[in-house]
């Protein structure tokens, strides 16, 4: 039967409904607080090509844009040849998947009436990958945990007991790790049910037609979308803290009609240490930046990624080749969109935030016993946390805000439940949003002690420490971050250190940038700031020009 243009469109949204099903019950069964607690997954539906129909909205642009590359390389890695109903495929490669071996991607593919027709794939970071745990001190890949190469978790339904021995012996938290493995396979196996059932409904029996419909609507829309942007070249650079030197961003953005182009040529070279980046979660977040900025409307999938043009040279940090060390690669990928949308505010005035505190503050806890003696069992604690977001050209920046990852904060009574920690403090950080027309999002203050009998190690992988988020339009910048004791005791904000029982881990996690000049803000609204104790009472007078 001939489909109609209607129905595609209306079988398009509810593949939306398909993949979100496919997301929930991916956080319903995780074993891990980053995945079930936060939402750092992806989930979405591919066609036999590899290319991306849709996208959970759950999930994180890094993961999900990745993901996008990631279904092809296992489409030609395990062949058509080698597929069959009730496989599921999986891998962590940095190279192969979305940028650190922390990701683990699942791919099931998809069969109707025995007939190969797409793939639904899934990420999701697990708390424990073995090696040196979450953090930025390797100094190769070998060292940061076990690499699964693209093979298959079932052939033909059976699961490869090989594989969960190997990973068992391997990581610090089995069960946990194992147990996502298998959340993942599930998630692809939901989405594929309420697929099946979508299919019979409209009597389909392939997805070529609407996957064709889905590529080419989005393809065009986003054209023009870049259509609409003043042709030009346009320059932007930003420095980071890095690890033990400073990182120089660097993007120059060229647009001609409907073409535009990224390309990150002249920023810092590889780091010995695992800040490293590998291109394919540079191109993820530099996309995901252009794709809001440009085309918002669209929806998310191969279509409507494939016209934006990334590049950065082999070698540098955000292209970082085998067998660099890339742990902790979120922390450069994090910051790519704010050099991005710096140089596209020279095209688009008035249309994009200032910078923002971007990379997550993620901690790993190892909290040993301070008598390894006493039987206490070792446990390991992710939290992830997050400073405030950059002003927008008519609105303040949000406080406490993953952006640009999107993943939401562990609730404390998580956390402590997976760990012997007590989070004794979390709250905003008072003054550490930039001064603007448009006030910069806050940080917060977090204070956490190891409980009785424990010292707990953590993997420090802060940014915006010595360079803070840059205002705006005359706007102020955020403030910068923090990593001490709770006594004022400097720590470094890289790198695995320890806390010893009684004293407290304090973070000081950094502002946004303001927009525009903060002389112009509205003075109720620096009095309200001041009331609710957002600002202080110099910032009220030396900042915004308040006669208290």
């Amino acid at each position: 039967m001939s489909v109609s243009p209607i129905d595609y469109q209306i079988m398009w949204n509810r593949l939306i409904a398909v993949v979100e099903e496919q997301a929930t019950t991916l956080i319903r069964t995780a074993f891990s607080t980053s995945v079930r607690e936060a939402g750092d997954l992806s989930a979405g539906l591919f066609d036999r090509q590899g290319r991306m129909m849709a996208q959970a909205v759950t999930g994180t642009p890094g993961h999900v844009n990745a993901m996008a590359e990631s279904v092809t390389h296992f489409a030609r890695e395990i062949g058509v040849q080698n597929t069959f109903e009730g496989d599921v495929f999986i891998t962590n490669d940095p190279w192969m998947g979305t940028g650190h071996l922390h990701d683990i991607t699942v791919v099931t593919p998809v069969f109707r009436k025995g007939t190969h027709i797409g793939y639904f794939a899934c990420t999701a970071h697990v708390v424990d990958i073995g090696g040196r745990g979450f953090g930025p001190d390797a100094g190769e890949v070998f060292e940061e945990g076990l690499l699964i190469p693209i093979t298959k978790f079932a052939d033909c339904g059976t699961v490869n007991s090989l594989l969960i021995q190997l990973v068992r012996a391997n990581v610090r938290t089995p069960d946990q790790t194992v147990g996502d493995m298998y959340s993942l396979a599930a998630c692809n196996e939901a989405g594929n049910r309420r697929l099946q059932d979508m299919m019979d409904e409209f009597a389909i029996d392939d997805l070529d037609g609407l996957s064709g419909f889905i590529m080419e609507g989005s393809r065009k829309a986003t054209l023009e979308a870049i259509s609409k942007v003043p042709s030009g070249t346009y320059h932007a650079s930003m420095t980071v803290d890095g690890y033990d030197a400073p990182v120089h961003m660097v993007v120059t953005l060229t647009v001609e009609g409907a073409q535009l182009k990224a390309d990150f040529t002249g920023t810092s070279g590889m780091s010995k240490f695992g800040v490293n980046c590998p291109e394919v979660y540079t191109r993820a977040y530099a996309c995901y930046a252009l794709k809001c900025a440009i085309a918002p409307e669209v929806p998310n999938n191969t279509g409507s990624l494939l016209p934006f043009e990334i590049s950065a040279p082999e070698g540098c940090i955000l292209a970082a080749k085998r067998p660099a060390p890339v742990s902790t690669r979120h922390v450069m990928g994090h910051l790519v969109p704010d050099v991005v949308l710096g140089a596209l505010h020279q095209a688009m005035p008035d249309t994009v935030p200032a910078e923002g505190a971007s990379a997550l503050w993620n901690i790993q806890i190892s909290a040993r016993p301070s008598d390894p003696g006493s039987g206490l069992p070792n446990r390991e604690v992710l939290m992830f946390n997050s400073g405030g977001t950059g002003a927008r050209p008519a609105l303040d920046g949000m406080s406490a805000t993953a952006f640009p990852s999107g993943v939401s904060t562990m609730s404390v009574e998580a956390t402590e439940h997976v760990g012997p920690i007590t989070v004794w403090r979390k709250d905003l950080r008072e003054g550490s949003g930039g001064a603007g027309k448009f006030r910069g999002g806050l940080g917060q203050t977090i204070e956490i002690e190891a409980r009785d009998g424990y010292d707990f190690y953590f993997n420090a992988m802060f940014d915006r420490i010595a360079n803070p988020a840059r205002g705006r339009d005359g706007g102020g910048a955020g403030g910068p971050g923090a990593v001490e004791l709770s006594d004022g005791s400097k720590l470094r904000g890289k790198g695995r250190q320890k806390i010893e029982n009684g004293k407290r881990l304090k973070l000081s996690l950094p502002g946004g940038g303001g927009y525009g000049d903060p002389r112009d803000r509205d003075r109720d609204q620096v009095r309200a700031d001041l009331e609710a104790g957002y600002i202080t009472e110099d910032q009220a007078k030396a900042d915004y020009g308040l006669e208290l």
